[in-house]
């Protein structure tokens, strides 16, 4: 199973783009700080995620502002078939309000 929602900031946002076949893509970088229970404690995390998003959820991402708060859908992949780096594929946008 490699099924991912994760909630942050949009902290960078790339230009929308096309690819070869003509699809609208967009990357992105993720902000996410959140309190985690682990080995029967509790833990602060914070960490960045680099992220890439198509047709639909790419035009949404494309059109949202900086510091944004979102909760997002999708699966780790590699970047592309030519860079193994992992990252977040988008399936689902939402916008949080008020948070």
């Amino acid at each position: 199973m490699n099924r991912v929602e994760l909630s942050g900031r949009l902290l960078e946002l790339g230009a929308l783009r096309y690819t070869p076949a003509g699809i609208p893509a967009v990357e992105f970088k993720l902000r996410h700080e959140s309190e985690q229970g682990e080995a029967g404690s509790r833990r602060r995390v914070e960490a960045e995620i680099g992220g890439i998003a198509f047709e639909a959820q790419a035009r949404l991402l494309a059109a949202a502002k900086l510091n944004t708060e979102l909760r997002l859908h999708g699966f780790l992949g590699a970047k592309s078939k030519r860079s193994r780096k992992l990252v977040l594929h988008v399936t689902n946008v939402e916008f949080v309000e008020g948070e």
